[in-house]
């Protein structure tokens, strides 16, 4: 009897599970963004994780409700004579992000904690497997942070925290991406160093214009400016009215001029450097990264359309969300396009030890 090493998928199982969790993180961002896009995210001015589970279940109960939301200067300044059916419109897009978000955490720690009682992960995964739910435990804490900026002295939510609450989110969901795509055994791809390298800054620049994103749905930026390619009666705005504020750093977060075009020259940027890609991957016959090279640039040619369609349009709320779906789109498509031209000398898969008959 001696033993070889086997091809096997010992993870199948933990893939379908990562995959089931990373589409619940999609659906969340989109109910997030419906729920930003109706301005129903300061309905709820407590954060009770456990016992907030439930909604309102007596007339009592919705009347406390809207009674407490009634106390915070959205309800005042945006929303005064409102009517309790009108509250619970709003009421329902918050309660149900947030039931959405208690969902995913059970449907990640249970299957989590099943699969170590059973054994058979390695450590690398398991590291990066508790990473992942500690980010997730994270983002329900910034999800408050950012809810809470709204309570006191503003009518919305700072940007800031929702940029950072929206980034955090898609950040889990790309670390998610990418351990499915490690948990299988994959061919190393030969492909130029410059390939790995413009495929890894596509990665970073989709994750900024996502945060540029964030930051003109915070200020309703998308709402001004509605004309295109001109912005402001111009290709590019005067210096004055991009750099008004003091200090000028300030004008690349509140500035709804200023963050409007960094989101649209963001764009640019990234279509250009998408078709270089794809280009490049072709010309260099990369194979599955040449394949993948055009997934990527069609997804990024479909979301400059849609994204100009909902400028030119003041942002239709339908429109507006299969913007953001297909920002999810691009983000798995550059996630992916990254790990595979990735070096694949640490991947969490490690072969099966098989007994084997030996002919004597």
């Amino acid at each position: 009897m001696t033993t070889i090493s086997a091809p096997s998928e010992p993870y199948r199982a933990v893939r379908w599970w990562l995959i089931s969790v990373a589409a619940l993180i999609a659906l969340m961002v989109l109910v997030g963004g419906a729920t930003r896009l109706t301005e129903s995210g300061l309905s709820i001015v407590e954060w009770k994780p456990v016992t907030g589970s439930l909604p309102p279940l007596s007339a009592a109960q919705w009347t406390e409700a809207f009674e407490a939301y009634k106390k915070i200067p959205q309800y005042r300044e945006l929303n005064a004579g409102m009517s309790l059916s009108e509250f619970k419109e709003i009421f329902w897009w918050e309660w149900s992000h947030r039931l959405l978000g208690r969902f995913i955490g059970v449907a990640y720690l249970l299957p989590f904690l099943f699969f170590l009682w059973r054994g058979g992960l390695s450590r690398e995964l398991k590291r990066r497997l508790w990473l992942l739910f500690a980010l997730g435990g994270l983002q329900g804490a910034v999800g408050w942070w950012m809810v809470a900026s709204g309570l006191s002295e503003r009518v919305e939510v700072s940007q800031y925290r929702l940029a950072t609450h929206l980034v955090l989110a898609l950040l889990i969901f790309a670390g998610i991406v990418w351990t499915v795509r490690r948990l299988k055994e994959r061919a190393q791809i030969a492909a130029p160093a410059r390939l790995r390298f413009t495929s890894a800054l596509l990665l970073v620049v989709t994750f900024v214009q996502i945060y540029l994103g964030a930051l003109v749905a915070g200020l309703r930026a998308g709402r001004a400016y509605n004309t295109w390619p001109e912005i402001d009666g111009a290709l590019i705005p005067s210096a004055e009215r991009l750099w008004f504020e003091t200090p000028w750093w300030r004008n690349m977060f509140d500035n709804v001029l200023t963050v409007q075009f960094e989101h649209r020259m963001t764009a640019y940027a990234l279509f250009v450097l998408a078709a270089l890609h794809a280009f490049d991957a072709v010309r260099s016959r990369a194979g599955l990264a040449a394949s993948g090279a055009l997934w990527l640039f069609a997804a990024v040619s479909l979301q400059a359309v849609l994204g100009i369609l909902t400028l030119l349009n003041q942002v239709p709320i339908g429109l507006a969300l299969a913007h953001q779906a297909v920002a999810i789109a691009v983000l798995t498509f550059a996630v992916m396009q990254t790990e595979r031209l990735a070096s694949r000398q640490s991947a969490e898969t490690q072969p099966r030890v098989v007994p084997v008959s030996q002919p004597g």
